[in-house]
């Protein structure tokens, strides 16, 4: 189970603040025996309630910048408050999590739990939570993790009658399974403690200017006796609070109220008496946004995005270098392909086909509107989506157009991808992305093996499209080229060289790279970079106007949309949910809110429009990133943690 703890010490404590943090610290480190898998904070500090939790081990946590951060703050205000007029010293509580319930991935199942003014940490599983969040929940649950109906509960009984004594006795009664907590309020300067199981052990000095709990003796024993704590504080006797027994200590004069959480036979009744704060207390969640981040006044690329500059009106670089997109048109395209077109019905042209919009929208165009007799062509390496395969049998089927499959040995590639993952993984380089989706640049050289197969000269791609280009891929690998046109297509012989160099550095300091996969994406790099194409890209001739692409395919074809985002771009490729996750979570930004800043800049939409669209787009696929992970191979929820605890460009 997971670990709680705490220490509170006096406005009159004859402590350091340094010592103090210190305090907290070995707590941790004695508690993460009962969960590694998160870690969090609570510091009440007589100004606000500050909260703060990682996904990840005790010591990532500990290490990181805003541990050290609020700690920093919290050792100055005990400071303050010691020479001050605040009625209370420091109080800081922690948690290390076992998951029992609710991926730690989501930062929202992780602890401590934020609800309705209250903060509170918890050991145990509650069993009956569903059914106690239909009977006392709000409308929408924020976690999967049982202890937020707990703290739900617990608040709404004590902002019904303002009796603390009878809200906790309420939620005991309610709730079926073990549970253990200690919370806080933004209206009281007091500490709830409660158990069922007796899974909760406390210290406290004789003078009251020192108290902690945690949820084993063992764990109180060993913070005594590395930090000799008596020669501190004087005498301390390691005490349990029962099963089904509660505790409220209050944070100004650390007086200690016993109850029963469970009231027994014929107890006594008991009611505690709480020490309200004039105003309620902020409660803080310092956690690192992308929304804090600065951003282009005119579209949305924020300040962590490569090689982006802002001018005094905050606008980017990108968009004051940005060139209207200027399609060739129908008729060059009609001019185009005319010498290409068969006289007896016979197919005359290639169209490669992902399953995804434009791939999809292109072979309705080639067949309905150029009147060309498309042969269909697809190469699986191994991330093309159900969705996708579904969605190319839909338009298959209605066209009448025949479709060729050239597949990849799929559980080589998957290896591939898995090694090149677990690599990445273990020195993170957000250039390196990238290799995940190197096996598919073989497509290339399957389109130009397919022409001469079946003796077709044409070979259209509906990739290419400007809207759609992504240049951060080289940008993130320290490229940047200001008007290259396509970030695949159209990199110079300059650029392609440098970033030929950046994967080869990055292989000598990241040795795991070396594996079975190196020549799979070496070949990649050659099939993008070296061999020259003479495809035809279908949307350097139409306009990309997403309304009539995706309404023409949805009202035609019935074309299928993922259940995990609002997005339509990327859904056929598998592996696109967990590289946008990398990039969103340490970045600020997805690849998204990159071809939505090109719809801005090209009048498609306003940015508020773009606003909207970036925060529906940009929440976390979840479903997508574990059926990913299952495929490929490699631990989700560890290295969902890696990511989270990677220190963030914001």
């Amino acid at each position: 189970m997971c670990g709680i703890f705490g220490v509170v010490f006096g406005k009159n404590a004859s402590v350091s603040a340094d010592y103090a943090a210190d305090v907290m610290v070995k707590l941790y480190r004695f508690s993460q025996t009962r969960g590694s898998e998160a870690a969090g904070l609570t510091v009440v500090n007589g100004e606000t309630i500050d909260v703060l939790k990682q996904a990840g081990s005790v010591d990532r946590f500990l290490a990181s910048e805003p541990f050290h951060r609020l700690m920093e703050r919290a050792q100055a205000l005990f400071d303050n408050n010691k020479s001050g007029a605040a009625p209370i010293g420091l109080a800081m509580t922690g948690h290390t999590r076992l998951v029992t319930n609710g991926f730690q991935s989501n930062e929202d199942n992780n602890q401590p739990v934020i609800a309705n003014g209250t903060v509170g940490i918890h050991n145990g599983i509650i069993v009956n939570d569903a059914d106690l969040w239909s009977k006392f929940g709000p409308s929408k649950r924020k976690s999967d993790v049982d202890t937020e109906v707990l703290v739900n509960i617990l608040r709404k009984h004590f902002d019904d009658k303002g009796d603390l004594t009878w809200a906790t006795q309420q939620a005991y009664k309610e709730i079926k399974g073990a549970a253990s907590i200690a919370f806080v309020f933004d209206k009281l300067d007091d500490l709830l403690l409660a158990t069922n199981t007796g899974s909760l052990h406390y210290i406290a000095d004789e003078q009251r200017t020192f108290f902690a709990f945690a949820s084993e003796r063992f764990i109180l024993a060993s913070l005594c006796d590395r930090l000799d704590l008596e020669r501190k504080f004087g005498p301390l006797k390691i005490r349990q609070i029962p099963a089904f027994g509660a505790m409220l200590l209050s944070f100004r004069d650390l007086s200690q109220q016993e109850f029963a959480c469970v009231p027994q036979g014929s107890e006594a009744e008991v009611r505690v008496t709480t020490h309200e704060r004039p105003q309620p207390a902020k409660i803080v969640l310092h956690t690192r946004s992308p929304r804090d981040l600065k951003r282009c006044t005119k579209c949305l690329l924020p300040e962590t995005y490569p090689f982006v500059k802002f001018d005094e009106q905050m606008v980017c670089s990108y968009c004051r270098r940005w060139k209207t997109i200027k399609p060739k048109g129908r008729r060059a395209l009609e001019e185009f392909v005319e010498p290409y077109r068969s006289k007896d019905g016979s197919p005359d042209v290639i169209v490669a086909f992902s399953g995804g919009r434009d791939s999809s929208y292109g072979l309705h165009y080639v067949k309905t509107e150029l009147k060309m007799n498309p042969v269909a062509f697809t190469y699986d390496w191994g991330m093309v989506t159900d969705l996708a395969r579904r969605n190319q049998a839909r338009i298959c089927g209605k066209l009448g157009v025949e479709h060729i499959l050239r597949s990849a040995d799929i559980q080589a590639k998957r290896r591939y991808i898995r090694k090149n993952v677990e690599a990445w993984l273990k020195k993170p380089e957000l250039g390196m992305v990238t290799l995940f989706t190197a096996g598919d640049k073989e497509f290339y050289s399957h389109a130009r093996q397919l022409r001469k197969e079946t003796g077709i000269k044409l070979v259209i791609f509906s990739t290419g499209n400007m809207i759609e280009d992504t240049p951060y891929k080289t940008g993130l690998c320290g490229i940047d080229e200001d008007d290259h046109g396509m970030t695949l297509t159209g990199l110079s012989f300059r650029n392609e060289i440098a970033l030929l160099a950046y994967y080869g550095w990055n292989y000598l300091k990241n040795p795991r790279y070396l594996n079975e996969s190196f020549w799979d994406t070496l070949y990649a790099f050659w099939c993008t970079f070296v061999v020259k194409d003479d495809f035809l890209y279908l949307f350097h001739y139409l306009p990309w106007v997403e309304e009539e692409i995706v309404g023409t395919i949805r009202r035609e074809y019935d074309w299928e949309v993922a259940t995990d985002t609002k997005s339509t771009w990327r859904i056929g490729d598998g592996s696109a949910a967990f590289y946008n996750y990398i990039y969103a979570t340490i970045c600020g930004w997805s690849e998204d809110e990159v071809m939505i800043s090109n719809r801005i800049r090209e009048g498609h939409i306003t940015r508020a429009e773009g606003v909207k669209l970036a925060e529906e787009f940009n929440k976390p696929r979840f479903p997508s990133i574990r059926e990913y992970a299952q495929l490929v191979g490699f631990n989700c929820e560890e290295a969902l943690t890696i990511i989270n605890g990677h220190p963030k460009m914001y």
